[in-house]
């Protein structure tokens, strides 16, 4: 039976990494600074979202995906850790 949580038992496996690129960008991109660059690109997540998303209580979309990876300048496979 397939289980929608990460085998840590979050709620999406890009968290981890999302914090990791967001803290390896030049100038220790905050999660303000990270959430105004999604909103830049067409993606409506403040501050707290994007906090969500790396301590994994959140899921995230396809979509949220697709513009993370580009915004932290990865591949969807690497934020994905594939």
């Amino acid at each position: 039976m397939y289980k929608n949580r990460a085998p840590e038992g979050g709620n999406n496996i890009c968290g981890r990494r999302v914090r990791e690129l967001r803290l390896a960008m030049p100038g220790r991109v905050s999660h303000r600074m990270l959430s105004e660059r999604l909103q830049i690109e067409g993606l409506d997540l403040d501050k707290n979202a994007v906090q969500r998303i790396e301590s994994g209580e959140r899921f995230v979309t396809d979509i949220e995906l697709k513009v993370l990876s580009r915004v932290l300048g990865v591949s969807a496979d690497e934020l994905l850790g594939e």
